[in-house]
């Protein structure tokens, strides 16, 4: 078992041993949670990085394709929809 303390401001140092058993670099984002008689540290996963060329195409649409002005015109329509008339 470790012991560690908690600084002036809050602040607790995770033991060394424990940050290289869990590859925790300098930087690394944990997510906090109660336990309700102490708190839970997990290491907040990112989504790993992507290309265009790994997600374009990953929804399937069947249809001639739209033009640039069927997409603005879309998005305006639905920005009217829901905002209103906020002029």
């Amino acid at each position: 078992m470790e012991v560690t303390h908690l600084s002036s401001e809050g602040q607790v140092t995770i033991p060394k041993a424990l940050r290289d058993a869990h590859r925790w670099l300098a930087g690394q984002e944990l997510i906090v949670v109660d336990m309700g008689d102490g708190i839970l540290l997990k290491p907040k996963k990112s989504f790993p990085e992507t290309t265009l060329e790994q997600v374009a195409g990953c929804l399937r649409y069947r249809g001639a394709p739209k033009s640039l002005e069927d997409m603005e015109s879309a998005i305006r329509q639905g920005i009217e929809e829901h905002w209103g008339d906020c002029s």
